[in-house]
């Protein structure tokens, strides 16, 4: 894997410092100072990760993830001058990997980089030319799209990374700090809360019955199975 890092930020004096500390450790940076920018030099640049601020003109962190919605193996840290964790389990929805809240320590957000290409280059060699199959629902893993009766469902990479990990262990009992250590990565302030908003938008986007698939196990987590009844 390419290590290519495209930071976003409009104070160009903290992406420009973003930028010269991470070409000092051996990655490919570019900077955009807008979120408009941003996405034509993610066309152009094709970066691995993107550090994204939240409060930006023109097109703000948010508008940016939405943009990215489903665009497979990106990762995107958050920068945030809120620490409110309605808008970091709003970034987390929209495809966020991480956040760190501004004013932060370079050493805490290089740690957080690493963590997350490390995580990037793992999901990328073990998904490659696998396939899962339950009934009907179909994932490529390697081309990071579910299907269900051949329709693609519009997921979130989260939501991806979640349901390829359930359905690869059916009948596993995951526990939520669980979850979140292996999909996520690390620990969220948002907590298992994340988890749980996450497997209600899986099963929304699932529908009747396949649904069903990912079970709650209470007291404990959520585990999904392999067969269950179609109708």
């Amino acid at each position: 894997m390419d290590k290519k890092i495209l930071v976003v930020d409009d104070e160009r004096s903290i992406a420009d410092v973003i930028a010269y500390d991470f070409r000092r450790e051996g990655y490919t940076v570019e900077v955009a100072y807008d979120g408009e920018e941003a996405l034509k030099k993610i066309n152009t640049f094709q970066p691995n990760v993107i550090i994204l601020d939240v409060m930006m003109p023109k097109m703000n962190g948010f508008e940016v993830c939405k943009q990215l919605y489903n665009k497979g193996e990106l990762g995107i840290i958050l920068l945030t001058a809120k620490n409110d964790i309605v808008d970091k389990v709003l970034g987390l929805q929209l495809g966020a990997d991480d956040y760190i809240t501004k004013p932060f320590d370079i050493r805490e957000l290089g740690a957080r980089v690493n963590s997350l290409f490390r995580r990037l280059q793992k999901n990328s060699s073990e998904h490659q030319t696998q396939k899962l199959e339950i009934k009907e629902l179909k994932m490529i893993l390697e081309h990071r799209k579910v299907f269900l009766h051949d329709q693609l469902l519009d997921l979130t990479p989260k939501e991806f990374d979640l349901l390829a990990l359930l359905i690869s262990h059916t009948e596993r009992v995951y526990s939520r700090d669980e979850l979140l250590d292996l999909v996520w990565g690390m620990e969220y302030i948002g907590g298992t809360r994340t988890v749980d908003i996450h497997i209600r938008r899986l099963r929304q986007k699932l529908g009747t019955p396949y649904e069903t698939i990912i079970q709650t196990v209470h007291g404990v987590g959520y585990k999904a199975i392999g067969d269950f009844y179609e109708g």
